[in-house]
């Protein structure tokens, strides 16, 4: 994957989701009567600007990008003239106060529904939920689910596709609860299985939880014919082409892909003989010696090597989701909401130790996330924003000082008692705010530089 497109996608991304926050406070500080003096993409020193609108407010460009904030007319920030004293945020009801600051993060939620609503009107592309090869002894395999049953509900909800399985199994993963799963037997007819997830471990919810489930999508069988190679990958360097096809791995028949990417995932760093037939004719063999990998605290090799995809082979296991307008608004509503709730219940594991600090996430894998699903598909790319938009309004509504969540938490104080919260309390809250951005920041950087050296 290109790093210019990571980079590209990333800036595109936080620059959308940051302007669209603070133009949450910018209009509720307006329409509460509000003076806005500077609206700024960015902290620090301001790179380019120009002033506009009645008030004259400064649209400026800020030399760190990772932010933004809305400057507002304030008597405790410098003097104010008489005339605009009535205009002073310090000057208004408690109430006009919380509503300028919680509109950033609820302006991201509805940023969130506008983009699920588009992208459930237009279609969304899946795989249907069929399952594949089932790993014996399993808890998958305890549920006597078996290769070829398509799962219809999770807990009662319907699926569509196996993105929406593997998300609803996800939420009853972390929660730990039995599921019962209704399912369109392999065999005919329709039956209700019980899957326990009280097994799953913190590491398990941290990987692939549906490999430690004993659960695989299907996948439809695949010549073994490679389609593409990487450059500067192994398939490369041992001389392997689009349109070669594998007949066997150290003297062992390969007659599909999957036969095939088994020997590499389970050869990392040893040379293998590979029997190649290229335009029809037998190729002397070719020594592939898989790169190693970390995959989820397992060493795999990887060559660089896709199949060859028969493109109207794979729509038979394709679905596009679809909805009319209201059904379509509502799913957008239900998706936000449960997203919404999910990080939340995941953050407070976090701080109760049942899962790692290690799903932290800083700004390099979300580049990198980016960067993918711009790849996959603009449909991707928006289903990103939303995802990123939901985590930036749940992160600022948290009760941290320095965040909008910590000024609502001493507003809230405020309604409360009847009076402000005192300067010092609020000096002492900065310092703690500080504190806990920094760690939040630090623990996030060390997973990313981790997840780059481990692959």
């Amino acid at each position: 994957m290109s790093l210019l497109t990571s980079i590209g996608a990333f800036v595109v991304a936080l620059g959308v989701l940051i302007v669209v926050h603070e133009f949450g406070h910018f209009l509720a500080a307006r329409a509460c009567g509000v003076k806005v003096l500077r609206f700024s993409v960015g902290f620090g020193r301001v790179v380019a600007s120009r002033r506009a609108g009645r008030d004259g407010t400064e649209w400026a460009l800020s030399a760190f990008p990772l932010g933004g904030y809305v400057k507002m007319l304030d008597e405790r920030e410098g003097e104010v003239a008489a005339a605009d004293r009535p205009r002073a945020f310090n000057r208004q009801s408690v109430w006009r106060r919380f509503a300028i600051v919680v509109a950033g993060p609820v302006a991201n939620f509805l940023l969130a529904i506008v983009l699920y609503w588009f992208v459930f009107l237009i279609g969304v592309p899946g795989m249907k939920p069929v399952v594949g090869p089932v790993d014996a002894g399993s808890p998958a395999s305890l549920a006597r689910l078996v290769p070829g049953d398509v799962l219809l509900k999770v807990g009662g909800d319907s699926v569509a596709t196996w993105q929406d399985a593997r998300w609803l199994l996800l939420k009853h993963a972390v929660a730990r609860s039995s599921v019962e799963l209704e399912v369109e037997r392999a065999a005919g007819g329709v039956a209700v299985r019980t899957l326990d997830l009280s097994g799953l471990r913190a590491q398990d919810i941290e990987g692939d939880f549906m490999k430690a489930l004993g659960l695989s999508r299907f996948q439809p069988p695949l010549a073994p014919v490679v389609g593409n190679v990487v450059a500067g990958g192994a398939a490369e360097r041992a001389g392997l082409r689009a349109g070669d096809r594998v007949l066997a791995v150290d003297g062992v028949a390969v007659e599909r892909w999957d036969q095939f990417v088994d020997a590499i995932r389970a050869n990392p760093g040893r040379t293998l003989r590979v029997e190649l037939r290229r335009d029809g004719r037998s190729e002397p063999p070719a020594s592939v010696t898989p790169d190693g990998v970390e995959e989820g605290g397992v060493l795999i090799g990887k060559i660089g090597a896709a199949p060859r995809v028969d493109r109207s082979e794979l729509q038979r296991y394709f679905v596009e989701v679809r909805y009319g307008p209201v059904a379509g608004l509502w799913q957008a509503l239900t998706r936000t909401w449960d997203t919404s709730v999910f990080s939340l219940k995941m953050l407070g594991k976090m701080i109760v130790g049942e899962v790692s600090v290690k799903n932290l996430s800083g700004p390099i894998t979300i580049a990198d996330y980016a960067g993918q699903s711009a790849q996959t598909g603009w449909v991707a790319y928006v289903l990103f924003l939303a995802l990123i938009s939901i985590s930036l309004g749940v992160l600022n509504l948290l009760p941290i000082p320095l965040l909008d969540g910590g000024h609502l938490m001493y507003y809230i104080v405020e309604i409360l008692k009847g009076s402000p919260v005192s300067e010092r309390v609020m000096e002492i809250g900065q310092q703690v705010g500080m504190f806990v951005l920094f760690v939040l920041m630090a623990f996030a950087l060390y997973n990313d530089i981790n997840r780059l050296i481990s692959g």
